[in-house]
């Protein structure tokens, strides 16, 4: 990314990678702890060989012994690790979605496989897999869409526009500016995660004894941070700015006006700022629900955007009353 500097010429500021580096660290060491743990801990609930494959018929026809079924998986996403380190650039845009995806894939078969052999001493008798295995690979297509969104690579930033105008509101009166946007591709995506998290049970065929929990939980939460960041709702008053987030208009982001140093209108892209939804670049914190005109505002020495329509309205509303709070303190 870049900006200009005060003689007009460009220098670049490097979006932060840390929590990248520690993310992608994160997530590889929870899927290979996952593809460990957990046939391992249900050891004592099955025989010493496991059902790892089934014919067109539904019923098992090849099976692993149990050190086989934790080290094959675990030995595949080893590989992955180290394919996507050794092509980093070359697959540097898919990168995230080929690790995202396939973690999902490899960490939803154990599990698959897992709960089908549960309290199964001969692994002829296992259960058939095939409702974890579409769940299983929906949840990794989903989660893959997601992270392609979400881990495109800042581009360059436009040039500042200026600390903005200001909007003339006669004596006695209120004005209060409201704007909504939403992302159906980002509904959607939450849409497919939740539904992955309700159809998990469905797969356990009511046994709570079975580690479905396992495909519940991070599906779960997916679909709640997804739907979060898919619409906002901003209203600019008296008091300041307020951003409310998702269907339910909640958590709110709030900022008093007095706190605002300036505001105003900027065209965003997603690449810009690093995807789509709650994103943190070197831009500050933009909430990218579709390029164009965003909202964008200074507080407390921090900048905060928001993909909104009618920004520079806003944005001229918003520095009246923060101009109103500095001379009129």
């Amino acid at each position: 990314m870049s900006e200009r500097g005060d003689r007009g010429e460009l220098r670049e500021i490097r979006a932060p990678r840390g929590w990248a580096v520690w993310g992608t660290a994160a997530w590889a060491a929870g899927v290979l702890a996952l593809l460990v743990v957990v046939p391992l801990s249900m050891r004592g609930a099955y025989g010493d060989r496991l059902a790892t494959h089934w014919g067109a018929s539904g019923e098992p026809d090849g099976s692993l012994p149990l050190w086989a079924v934790v080290v094959v998986p675990a030995a595949v996403w080893a590989a992955v690790l180290v394919a996507t380190a050794v092509f980093r650039r070359a697959a540097r845009r898919w990168r995230g979605a080929v690790l995202v995806s396939c973690g999902v894939l490899l960490a939803g078969e154990q599990v698959a496989i897992v709960r089908a052999n549960l309290h199964h001493a001969d692994w002829r008798d296992a259960d058939s897999v095939a409702v974890g295995a579409v769940v299983t690979l929906c949840a990794a297509v989903a989660a893959g869409c997601v992270a392609a969104l979400v881990s495109r690579r800042p581009a360059a930033a436009p040039a500042s526009r200026g600390q903005g105008a200001r909007m003339e509101i006669p004596e006695g009166e209120r004005r209060v500016w409201l704007s909504r946007t939403a992302n159906p591709w980002l509904r959607l995506v939450g849409a497919v995660t939740g539904a992955v998290a309700v159809a998990a049970p469905l797969a356990g065929a009511g046994d709570l004894a079975r580690p479905m929990w396992l495909l519940i939980a991070p599906f779960a939460v997916a679909s709640v941070a997804v739907l979060g960041c898919s619409s906002v709702r901003v209203r600019v008053g008296e008091r300041g700015m307020d951003v409310a987030f998702g269907p339910l208009g909640w958590p709110v982001r709030r900022w008093d006006a007095a706190d605002v140093e300036w505001a105003r209108a900027e065209r965003r892209t997603p690449a810009q700022v690093g995807g789509w939804g709650y994103r943190l670049s070197g831009l500050g914190t933009t909430v990218m629900l579709r390029g164009g005109e965003c909202l964008v505002i200074r507080a407390k020495g921090k900048d905060f955007a928001v993909s909104v329509d009618d920004a520079e309205r806003g944005a001229a509303l918003l520095n009246s009353l923060a101009g109103a709070h500095t001379e009129h303190p």
